[in-house]
């Protein structure tokens, strides 16, 4: 992991440091609010004591604790790895460590796959110009470019077509990602990004790349040193957005989210919704950036890794390594009261109202919905049209609080679930 080494103070660490901004961009960069709070946040001790002497985890403790204070920074890659489902608590460091092993050798065979038709991968460099055109011809001129390779022969094979055409939009999106991080001034990061989202791309073309997906990428490379592991807490970070990804002529895929924010805020705040409305504003796509990239352009870097911990710790549902592994679900009875506490609040909402998957993994639409709510007076005092909406909520980069963002959506949700049950009755 990427720091500077900083001991963890009781009374609240800056922990700017084990993230740090270049200087000439410190003006330019939300400044941060987290700091790490002894009792509350998730420490490294508190982290280590949570296992048993085999290697089990109490993922309950861990829960409440990052729901309380978020994580340290000098572990959050080992956590987000159980967050995001990458590793089963009730499994034991053994087992873990030889499910690591397997999945290092899985990414490393991969990764060969994809060098064996575009060598620039796994070469310290990434690409930065298109090097074929959509009918499959190579494009000779980007040689310079791309560090000397160029493709030889026409493409022929529709999916390496489809592959290779995304490269170049990869490699201009990573040169612009982050970039006011020391970290990435250092060329070898970048292309350790531009690697894992390449590859990525090519295993899941059904989606391919998209804008967006950088920005969600970006936090893993700089907390695990393995490009391997940065690779699989990507894809289960993933699993849980890729559809807000998928795009077809007609339709986004985030759309079904902003279908569920439109519904969540006419339930909620109706006069507020009404507005919107009168302003053709009512599918609420100024919102798709805060949904796409989880907030990372209204915080700063380390508030929102906070964020979204705080959401995956709320939203967390001890199935998922089994479903994702294709497992028999160990964890069947979610009723049981001793499996419920594994679940986080939010997952416990609806687990216990009844409610059908159709709002699971969706706090993110609630935080969205809880800013709105902050803004509820501005919007409808100052709000003369959606450039308007979008100046209001664009002056709220650096001046969100993520614990409290949080919390009102919450609320906002406990709310949502009160009205929409009545409704129903």
């Amino acid at each position: 992991m990427f720091c500077c080494g900083f001991m963890w103070k009781s009374g609240g660490e800056d922990l700017q440091g084990f993230y740090p901004v270049r200087q000439e961009c410190q003006s330019d960069v939300p400044r941060t609010r987290f700091k790490s709070r002894a009792g509350k946040t998730l420490s490294a001790r508190r982290w280590h004591a949570a296992f048993t002497e085999d290697g089990h985890l109490d993922m309950e403790k861990v829960l409440r604790r990052i729901q309380r204070g978020g994580i340290h920074p000098s572990i959050k890659g080992a956590v987000w790895e159980f967050l995001l489902g990458c590793y089963d608590p009730d499994s034991t460091f053994e087992e873990r460590n030889k499910l690591r092993n397997c999945r290092r050798e899985q990414y490393g065979a991969w990764k060969e796959e994809c060098k064996k038709m575009v060598p620039v991968i796994g070469s310290g460099n990434y690409i930065k110009m298109a090097v074929v055109s959509e009918n499959g011809t190579p494009i000779d001129e980007s040689s310079v470019e791309n560090q000397g390779w160029v493709v030889k022969n026409a493409i022929t094979d529709e999916r390496v077509l489809q592959w290779m055409l995304s490269l170049h939009q990869i490699g201009l999106d990573v040169a612009r990602t982050d970039r006011y991080l020391c970290f990435y001034e250092n060329d070898s990061n970048q292309s350790k990004l531009w690697d894992v989202l390449a590859i990525y791309t090519w295993l899941n073309l059904d989606i391919g790349y998209v804008q967006g997906m950088n920005d969600i990428c970006s936090p893993m490379i700089i907390l695990f040193d393995d490009e391997a592991d940065a690779f699989w807490c990507f894809e289960r970070a993933m699993r849980r957005l890729r559809e807000n990804f998928r795009a077809t002529a007609t339709s986004m895929g985030v759309q079904t989210q902003l279908g569920v924010l439109s519904q969540v805020i006419k339930t909620v705040d109706p006069r507020l919704h009404q507005h919107l409305e009168d302003l053709d504003g009512g599918e609420y796509l100024f919102a798709i950036r805060m949904l796409m990239v989880l907030f990372r352009r209204e915080f700063s870097f380390l508030d929102a890794l906070y964020l979204w911990e705080l959401m995956w710790a709320m939203e967390y549902n001890p199935t998922m390594f089994a479903t994702y592994e294709e497992l028999e679900n160990r964890n069947t009875a979610a009723s049981d009261p001793k499996l419920l506490k594994r679940y986080g609040k939010f997952e416990r909402k609806y687990i216990n109202s009844g409610q059908d998957e159709q709002h699971r993994n969706t706090l993110a639409v609630f935080v969205v919905a809880s800013v709105l709510q902050t803004k509820n007076k501005r919007l409808l005092k100052e709000a003369k049209g959606l450039d308007d909406v979008v100046q209001i909520l664009g002056d709220i980069a650096g001046n969100l609080d993520a614990k409290k963002a949080c919390k009102e959506a919450l609320k906002i949700h406990e709310k949502f679930l009160k009205k929409a049950n009545s409704n129903k009755q």
